[in-house]
């Protein structure tokens, strides 16, 4: 008979007067070598953590793809490593979840290989709440920017949860929108929950903690490594109904994700692009592949029964001086020359190229190549 590998109600028993399920959890998370897969084929055999450690080492050791090591292992343990992983996580401001805890997310509990504790800071009740994941290109275009900043700004004001990894990039747009929108988001990590990676979005994280969730498999202290990330991808899509793919070349890391969503059996969505250029090769072809086009933020609020209201900041003319708010709105979305920045503005080419560079340093204007202008 073939193991799953999902944790059923079943599988969180009760336990004997000295050892709880929570506390069996937290002893044998702290096993090295025993991972989601080895766990599964345990709960399989033996209905709960608790079980599992009441378990006599000759059946643990004839147990297909469990180790003789690790079955000793879990016969010698006393409890007192999963006792010490909790008091550290306690000290970095972290709560631990098991899956003998409420507030461990129901949706993790059906994933091929739901971890076996979870690390958070902030608001865990936030983790079952309906969530949406917005991944995307570190190396983004302006449209991709726009796009994910319409798409979590949506969800945000929406109730909709945004579920990301907290990255350099659309990551951080989407998941930033949504807290700007008055939502919430939930920060997958690659790391200890207490390590704020990449720094460049240590504001970001002070955010998320104040208003959303920080979320790790990883205990207080780990550093990111190359396989972390690609790991904690599962988490991203696994906590979330959908996934919205903004941007992704071809090859991109953000496929991962993709295959682990279509694994899961999540909705995938992808944001058509231009098919010149390598930053929407990826979502095209998944869009030809079968993904369904995201058009717009209704489309993708229509599955969680929600309206979509995009949030709109307010307009940056309101700061500007007279000149500077008569070149912002001779731009648009789209690329311009600046010949025809300055017919539309009126203004000479050696005012204009000034207000240009001043609007650009304000985050305001973006220029391309070929002398054209674009709206952020």
């Amino acid at each position: 008979m073939p193991i799953s590998s999902t944790i059923s109600p079943a599988m969180v028993a009760t336990c004997p007067v000295d050892q709880d399920e929570r506390g069996a959890w937290l002893t044998l998370a702290a096993i090295p070598g025993l991972g989601p897969r080895r766990m599964a084929a345990l709960l399989t055999e033996f209905e709960s953590a608790c079980g599992v450690l009441r378990a006599p080492h000759r059946a643990l050791r004839d147990l297909p793809g469990i180790p003789s090591a690790l079955a000793r292992a879990i016969g010698r343990t006393d409890g007192s490593d999963g006792a010490a992983l909790e008091h550290a996580a306690s000290e970095a401001g972290q709560q631990v979840l098991t899956p003998a805890d409420p507030a461990y997310p129901a949706l993790l509990r059906a994933i091929p290989d739901p971890p076996l504790i979870l690390f958070a800071v902030g608001d865990p009740a936030i983790l079952n709440r309906p969530a949406v994941a917005i991944v995307g290109s570190r190396n983004h275009t302006s449209y991709g920017e726009r796009v994910a900043a319409t798409m979590g700004g949506a969800a945000g004001a929406a109730g909709v949860v945004v579920v990301s990894g907290l990255a350099r990039g659309l990551d951080a747009v989407a998941q930033a929108a949504a807290l700007d929108a008055g939502g919430t988001t939930i920060g997958v990590l690659g790391n200890g929950a207490d390590i704020i990676y990449p720094r460049g979005n240590a504001v970001l994280y002070r955010r998320v903690v104040e208003l959303g969730v920080l979320l790790s498999e990883y205990p207080p202290g780990a550093l990111p490594t190359a396989g972390s990330f690609p790991r904690r991808n599962r988490l991203i899509s696994g906590l979330a109904r959908a996934l919205v793919v903004v941007e992704a070349a071809d090859g991109s890391g953000t496929m991962i994700t993709v295959a682990m969503a279509l694994e899961q059996g999540r909705d995938v969505f992808a944001v058509p692009g231009p098919i010149i250029g390598a930053s929407s090769r990826g979502t095209n072809r998944l869009i030809r592949d079968g993904a369904t086009p995201l058009l717009g933020p209704e489309e993708l609020l229509a599955i969680f029964g929600a309206t979509a209201r995009v949030h709109a900041p307010a307009s940056p003319e309101c700061t500007l001086s007279v000149t500077e708010a008569r070149v912002f709105s001779a731009l648009d979305a789209e690329p311009r020359h600046l010949d025809e920045v300055a017919l539309s503005s009126g203004l000479p080419v050696g005012e204009l190229l000034g207000t240009l560079l001043g609007l650009e340093l304000g985050g305001l204007v973006e220029q391309l190549s070929g002398s054209r202008y674009q709206r952020r």
